[in-house]
């Protein structure tokens, strides 16, 4: 048990960060694309999302290792005209690509009032909620979603036609307030956190996953051999996964994940407004602060302590995360050691010694 309640070995996020860079230095990835990459994978756990964390460096790995990732490999901008562009990931990493295209999103909504960016040969970008929020701290509203490899059954059906296709807003709030942020898998459980369910030997949410032959199944190995997951929300959440797969799937050049020519990216859809066009930054954001008041003051339901607004969970992990040192689970921490062992990296000193970091 690390010191702070959670199961696992609690490391610094800096030490954390180092010792990422360096394993994807090891497999050809330029210092500074690898500090983007390792920056996101840990801003994701400081957030309390491990499933989009350091968890993800071995199957990343495997990618460059199975030619999927192209680790030197730069994104390029191409203008479509007007407020519209478009990103070639060069099937290199996913989240300078996505990177790229929240600064040009950005770009194009001061200059024409929206901007869109599309994302196309592009491998996995990791949690959407990071490019939104960055939106959101420029004075920006954004929403973002993508599809992936598919994993998810459509509402009525039992085999894999969708992927978990998140979709993500986020809008400011005053300074000093984290913006308002929502992100999320439209299926009923996100793949990652599937997998470090499964990882940590933990059960699948009831109605969450169903097995090869249709029935549901709270064994997480059900997905793994052959199973699917559900959507949220029965139809509703299956009309979001349809729609992310056209608007960011289709629209990019990807490919719907279930029909042919599907290339195995994370086809995106960025879109970036500028609130000044439509009215006051300032009063939006005066809205959104009394709005945001109103819900944490709003009586409580038997049960609950009390009301947090969209984003919040991830700002008190953030916090309470970079004081105390990440949770990394026993598995996670030695399967990076034993990767970073076999690429010939050096794990820095904190994440080495595991006997100390633990209570």
């Amino acid at each position: 048990m690390s010191a702070g309640g959670e199961p696992g070995v609690r490391v610094q996020a800096a030490d954390l960060r180092r010792s990422s860079q360096s394993i994807l230095e090891a497999v050809g990835t330029p210092a500074d694309l690898a500090s983007i990459v390792a920056s996101s994978l840990v801003d994701a756990n400081l957030a309390g999302h491990d499933s989009h964390g350091v968890i993800r460096l071995m199957s990343y790995i495997a990618s460059v290792r199975s030619g999927q990732v192209q680790p030197a490999a730069r994104a390029r901008m191409e203008s479509l005209g007007g407020a519209c562009e478009r990103v070639d990931g060069a099937w290199g990493w996913g989240q300078p690509a996505a990177y790229l295209a929240t600064d040009s999103a950005a770009d194009l909504a001061r200059a024409n009032g929206v901007g869109i960016v599309t994302i196309g040969r592009c491998n996995h970008i990791g949690r959407l909620g990071e490019y939104v929020e960055k939106l959101s701290r420029a004075g920006l509203i954004g929403l973002m979603t993508c599809n992936a490899r598919s994993a998810v059954a459509p509402y009525g059906g039992y085999t894999r036609m969708l992927g978990t296709n998140p979709i993500a807003w986020a809008a400011p709030r005053e300074s000093g307030h984290p913006p308002l942020v929502v992100d999320f898998a439209t299926a009923a459980i996100a793949e990652g956190k599937l997998r470090v369910a499964h990882a940590a030997g933990a059960k699948a949410p009831a109605g969450a996953v169903i097995d090869r032959n249709g029935r549901p199944s709270e064994d997480t190995a059900a997905f793994y051999e052959g199973g699917a997951l559900t959507t949220f929300g029965g139809h509703k959440g299956f009309g979001l996964s349809v729609m992310a797969e056209l608007m960011a799937g289709v629209l990019s050049g990807t490919g719907a994940s279930s029909l042919p020519g599907y290339d195995n990216g994370n086809g995106t859809m960025l879109l970036a407004i500028d609130i000044g066009r439509f009215m006051p930054a300032a009063e939006f954001v005066k809205q959104a602060e009394a709005f945001s008041v109103g819900l944490h003051e709003a009586p409580r339901a038997p049960g609950f302590d009390e009301i947090m607004t969209p984003g919040e969970p991830e700002w008190r992990s953030r916090e309470r995360r970079t004081n105390e040192g990440i949770p990394i689970p026993d598995a996670t921490y030695d399967a990076i050691g034993e990767l970073a062992a076999e690429l010939g990296t050096e794990l820095s000193r904190k994440l080495g010694r595991r006997g100390e970091a633990r209570c």
